[in-house]
């Protein structure tokens, strides 16, 4: 037999040569995703602590978590031509090197100044961490097993968000708030040198030249973009300065689409929007996202400021919700598999929406028992449209689109979390006014606005067709049975 023919007998993918890899890849990408959102939550409990430990305010130490998300949203869109460049395990490790040593120098800061920088360095690495790790599963896994591999990549960033205020209470109450960062240390290490030793170092033989200009556009878009949301709902600049940055966002982005038409390979490539389960899964599940990712900043606050209760018994309630993405999680695939990708996303928004809004049920002396099963209910509506919508963004793209696609959708993942959480800000400071007095009946008109954001995406849903998918799902309708 000829070594050619040897080769196309080898298995393409790592999971299909070793069946020990269908756990072990997921589980190292599922580490760094889980460290990565958890780092965007964690902090938030810790903030009295480290601004009387920095000597500042803790209105100031905002810049704390605005920082890491800028730095994400800012350099997520280069990951995947590093990836191509310099392969898919090097870039990976060093990600999660860069991660783990901007952690343990959070946690060594000493001043303001220090905090700030190393949440930056943090950052960088999360930016390459998570969009790299999403393309070593999408290469690892074959098509039939991609629902399995990416639900374990949304599961981390539905977890995350849930867990962080509950881990950085008990952390900062029982230990110090320097532990939020120096718990990431010992997982860090354990996935550089598992993913040194178990995953494939995946590259492109030939790699365009870096887009230098539309990498500058596209970042100081999304960053002016990002600092407007974020002044909206916590005002940092004036309003008209805000209205005049996020108007500078927007025509650099618009630029930006001019100018990758006549650029052979742009920082972001825009022509992934031509796959149609592509935009409907990043754009209008990503608007779907958007109302409901108001929730974990939202509930919090209620229980603690509108409710009374501790942050270690609010923390308690709203990690209830994980326990519902935990359950979903093995019941996607059979759901896909009987109604496919267009009946699944359209119906998660409208059970997703009628959920949110029903917060508003919820009174100080509601038994907590009731509390924690809303959560649940939550938490499994709120993991079926993450995860299937990120499913659907992948499953019809061609091989040589999925480092690029990866950085795209990576990019409108990290957006989509922040105009949820500056969004409900927004408007939680509209509804509160000038006495800043949040009541729980503020809070529930809060919920019902953001309930009416998930509706708005499923139009978006409705252009889905039989076909979007199918490979994936494995969903067989009408002229598609056999």
């Amino acid at each position: 037999m000829t070594e050619l023919a040897r080769a196309l007998e080898q298995p393409q993918f790592a999971t299909e040569r070793d069946p020990r890899l269908r756990l072990i890849i997921p589980i190292i990408v599922a580490i760094a995703f889980l460290m990565e959102q958890l780092d965007s939550t964690i902090i938030t409990t810790a903030i009295p602590a480290i601004a009387r430990s920095l000597d500042t305010t803790p209105v100031r130490l905002n810049l704390a978590i605005t920082t890491y998300i800028l730095t994400l949203a800012v350099f997520i869109p280069v990951s995947g031509w590093f990836a191509d460049r310099f392969g898919a395990r090097r870039v990976f490790a060093l990600a999660l090197l860069t991660f783990t040593l901007g952690s343990a120098l959070c946690g060594m800061a000493n001043s303001f100044g220090m905090l700030l920088a190393m949440r930056a360095l943090q950052g960088l690495g999360g930016a390459m961490m998570t969009p790299v790790g999403r393309l070593i599963l999408l290469r690892s896994f074959p098509r039939s097993g991609l629902i399995t591999a990416m639900t374990y990549m949304t599961l981390p960033a539905i977890i995350g968000p849930v867990i962080g205020p509950l881990l950085g209470g008990l952390l900062t109450t029982y230990a110090s708030w320097r532990w939020i960062f120096y718990v990431n240390v010992p997982f860090g290490l354990i996935g550089i040198l598992a993913a040194l030793r178990f995953v494939d170092d995946f590259h492109e033989e030939a790699v365009q030249r870096f887009d230098f200009a539309g990498f500058l556009m596209v970042g100081c878009g999304v960053t002016l973009l990002q600092f407007g949301l974020e002044s909206i709902g916590r005002p940092i600049i004036p309003i008209s300065a805000t209205v005049l940055v996020l108007a500078a966002a927007v025509l650099l982005l618009v630029a930006f689409g001019r100018y990758a038409r006549r650029v052979v390979a742009p920082a972001v490539d825009l022509t992934l929007f031509r796959f149609r389960s592509f935009w409907v899964g990043t754009l209008a599940g990503g608007l779907c996202r958007v109302g409901l990712n108001g929730v974990p900043f939202l509930l919090p606050l209620m229980l603690q400021v509108g409710f009374g209760m501790s942050p270690v018994t609010s923390g308690s309630l709203t990690f209830v919700g994980s326990f519902g993405a935990l359950l979903m999680r093995p019941l996607l695939s059979s759901l896909l598999r009987r109604f496919g990708f267009k009946v699944v996303l359209i119906g998660s928004a409208l059970v997703g929406s009628a959920t949110v809004a029903g917060f508003v049920l919820m009174r100080a002396d509601t038994p907590h028992w009731m509390i924690g099963s809303y959560v649940f209910l939550f938490g499994i509506v709120r993991s079926a449209q993450f995860m299937t919508s990120n499913t659907l963004s992948y499953a019809d793209l061609p091989a040589d689109k999925l480092s690029r696609a990866t950085s795209l959708g990576g990019v409108l993942q990290q957006l989509s979390v922040s105009l949820g959480v500056s969004i409900a800000a927004m408007l939680l400071g509209l509804v509160a006014g000038e006495t800043h007095v949040m009541t729980p009946e503020r809070f529930h008109q809060v919920f019902l606005l953001t309930a009416v954001i998930p509706l708005i995406s499923i139009p978006g849903f409705l252009y889905l067709r039989a076909e979007d998918g199918v490979q994936v799902s494995g969903h067989r309708r009408g002229g598609l049975r056999k």
